[in-house]
């Protein structure tokens, strides 16, 4: 291809191979995770991230993108195992855009930064021509601090440990598509949009030694999260249909729209790697807080060879690959 594709940016195939063709060797990027974690004075460890948020619309059942840009960006810093302290905030506007709606969504901004006690601490604004862009982008940086102990790493990844998610799937994906084209659902289906630094500090006072690794499922859902763990690792993964968390009402959309609930975006909900001895304690510990209420335990990792495996519900098993093109395009 001589061009970019919208697919390029939906977190399957291509997005991969731009990045590991293209981008990654031109700055010598050596691994690819949700935040980069650096050493300061060989002692302390800061992880770093930085995001862009074009999710279309602006505005959708259960949030905004706003709230989305900081949970976002907050989540990518408590999956390596951070506590997230400061933020950074710039604005991308086109001429026209409301100032009603521009108002909203700093509120959000600053609602959700509270909630996930973070600091707003610099920020940028432009304004481009009207057609020129597409109402508001988002671009945030986040900085935490490694607390000592945390290293997190699919490379730590061993046969016999088990897949842990934090909640349901596909929520944030339908939300934003039944948004953008129309959809009514009944009940309606909102965006799991939240921060999770709180659950994942939790889980690492007590745990940090068994969990393996941490990622959060955004764009390519929870199958494309599977792959690169699978591939980082080199090890099988094994996951059961039927122990996967997935709301009715967000099952029959998928249904419905054609899509697959696993490659569905979501925006809430983290998946864990931990040793298999702990799994079942680490499961009732996250179901005592409110936004690990459907906490599951749903696979294992099963032996070397980079595949992620599904046992479907009639007892069968299909490999579980990342989608060549887009799926949901501008989720987040």
């Amino acid at each position: 291809m001589d061009r970019i594709l919208l697919g390029h940016g939906s977190g399957g195939k291509l997005m991969h191979e731009l990045i590991k063709n293209y981008i990654a060797p031109v700055f010598e990027i050596p691994s690819l995770m949700d935040s980069a974690v650096v050493s300061i004075n060989h002692s302390n460890k800061l992880a770093i991230t930085t995001d862009s948020y074009t999710v279309s619309p602006i505005f959708f059942p259960g949030g905004n993108i706003g709230e989305l840009a900081i949970n976002g960006t907050v989540n990518d810093l408590a999956v390596v195992g951070a506590i997230p302290l400061y933020l950074t905030v710039g604005f991308i506007l086109e001429e026209g855009f409301p100032i009603s709606d521009f108002e909203k969504i700093l509120k959000s901004i600053a609602e959700s930064a509270k909630k996930a006690e973070v600091k707003i601490v610099a920020g940028d604004t432009k304004v481009v021509d009207k057609g020129k862009g597409d109402g508001i982008f988002i671009n945030t940086s986040g900085v935490g601090v490694l607390p000592e102990g945390v290293e997190l790493s699919p490379l730590k990844i061993e046969v016999g440990d088990k897949v842990i998610i934090s909640g349901s799937v596909g929520n944030h994906g339908i939300a934003v598509m039944s948004e953008r084209n129309g959809f009514v659902f009944e009940p309606p289906v909102l965006s799991d949009t939240r921060a999770l630094n709180g659950l994942i500090s939790e889980i690492l006072k007590e745990f940090a030694p068994y969990v393996k690794v941490m990622r959060d499922p955004t764009r390519g859902g929870v199958a494309t999260t599977l792959k690169e763990l699978a591939l980082d690792s080199g090890k099988d993964i094994l996951i059961y249909e039927n122990a996967i968390p997935i709301h009715d009402t967000v099952r029959g959309a998928c249904e419905l729209l054609g899509l697959d609930p696993l490659y569905v975006a979501n925006e809430g909900i983290f998946i864990a790697i931990v040793k298999s001895e702990v799994a079942e304690e680490m499961l009732q510990l996250m179901k005592k807080h409110p936004f690990g209420l459907e906490s599951a335990i749903i696979g294992e990792v099963t032996g070397p060879g980079g595949k992620v495996l599904l046992k479907t519900y009639i007892g069968g098993t299909r490999i579980v690959d990342m989608l060549p093109g887009e799926q949901l395009p501008r989720i987040c």
